[in-house]
């Protein structure tokens, strides 16, 4: 099953923007998902079981590193990467 989420990294330091330029580093360096990031949050596309195992992962290390870190993830149960979205007029 394909999925895709969309992810934001709250650290609750002053240096906050290093860490979340390196967390979105880390998830593009796995190969199994596709990660597409904006000013606002980061979204992450691919089968199901390598999305949560990439999040799994990455996310632990975060907070081994910074346990004072807020993440902020909304999954839905399809592939959106290529999705056309119409707005309400």
């Amino acid at each position: 099953m394909k999925v895709s989420v969309d992810i934001s990294m709250y650290p609750l330091n002053e240096e906050y923007c290093q860490p979340i330029i390196d967390f979105i580093n880390t998830l593009k360096a796995h190969p199994s998902v596709s990660v597409q990031e904006n000013s606002m949050s980061t979204h992450i596309y691919g089968d199901y079981a390598d999305v949560m195992t990439c999040l799994n992962q990455e996310i632990h290390n975060v907070l081994e590193q910074i346990p004072e870190t807020v993440f902020v993830i909304k999954l839905i149960g399809i592939d959106r990467n290529k999705a056309k979205v119409d707005h309400c007029d």
